[in-house]
């Protein structure tokens, strides 16, 4: 957060990834809404994008490309911002995203620190994408499958992002590629004396998940994450082992993460409803005890 004045603070972010999909229009879009949903995780409103692109120029039609930027800039659109220019490398793999701009009120501004001790915590968008996109890889994702993935990734977090200062949100953060439990980490670590904690049954996965994880659609992003997290993250010996991929499955323009108030997260959850956004209350933040090495749960 950069201040400009009391009441005025510019946010930049940046973000950009290799194809997920195959079609280059839906591209653009999901890597639009996934450098957007940084914004809107700090209860930010963005202003301006500038395309940042690698592109194998000598291999790929430059047909390709248009569509991408086409879909990234419907998207921007679609957010309110405008797209101000970009830069483009040759590169031997596409790539695709955006540098953004947005605006906040300093004093009014959400981190991803601060959970609180009886905190509910509330996801705004269903567990999957990476194993999904795996079967999509491999050819063996269903059409509806992808289909209802595909329109997940693209969903704008403004809705979720908008409402969180109206819900006193304690802490927020958009969850991408470390996975619910990594970015849960994140929350945890940045927060003072809490763990967070999830319940299995609670957790929304997208159309085909389990199946296609059953079938090995893995990430080497889950299994990193779960390397890295070792002690800190606590998954019980009965839980469904497709629950447990999508626990650290890197997602690509996931939800919001929110802990917020037990008081106002029925109504934030209303709120979102009626705008069409499929958020529920995933778990609680409870207090840590210091001897314990676990900052996230499940159970």
């Amino acid at each position: 957060m950069f201040r400009l004045r009391a009441d005025l603070a510019l946010v930049n972010t940046a973000d950009f990834f290799p194809p997920i999909v195959d079609d280059p229009y839906s591209f653009g879009r999901i890597a639009a809404a996934n450098a957007l949903g940084d914004i809107y995780a700090m209860g930010a409103r963005p202003l301006t994008a500038v395309n940042l692109v690698g592109f194998p120029c000598d291999s790929m039609d430059k047909s390709v490309l248009t569509e991408i930027l086409r879909g990234g800039a419907e998207r921007v659109e679609a957010a309110g911002a405008v797209v101000v220019g970009g830069h483009t490398i040759a590169d031997a793999e596409l790539k695709y995203g955006l540098a953004l701009t947005g605006v906040v009120h300093p004093q009014r501004f959400v981190r991803n620190g601060g959970a609180r001790a009886g905190d509910l915590l509330v996801l705004t968008k269903p567990l999957g994408t990476g194993i999904v996109c795996a079967g999509i890889k491999q050819r063996v994702a269903e059409p509806g499958e992808e289909k209802f993935a595909v329109a997940s990734m693209v969903a704008l977090n403004d809705a979720a992002g908008g409402a969180l200062l109206r819900y006193q949100a304690s802490a927020c953060t958009d969850i991408t590629g470390f996975g619910l439990a990594g970015h849960a980490f994140e929350m945890a670590s940045a927060s003072k004396g809490v763990r967070l904690e999830f319940e299995a049954d609670a957790l929304p996965l997208l159309p085909g998940t389990a199946r296609l994880a059953e079938a090995g659609c893995l990430t080497g992003g889950s299994r990193r994450t779960r390397e890295f997290l070792g002690a800190k993250l606590s998954l019980p010996k009965h839980l469904m082992p497709a629950v447990a991929q999508a626990v650290i499955d890197p997602q690509t323009s996931g939800g919001l993460l929110v802990s917020l108030p037990e008081k106002t997260a029925t109504a934030y959850i209303k709120t979102l409803h009626d705008k069409g956004v499929r958020s529920a209350v995933v778990g609680r933040v409870a207090a840590r005890s210091a001897r314990s090495p676990v900052l996230v749960r499940v159970e």
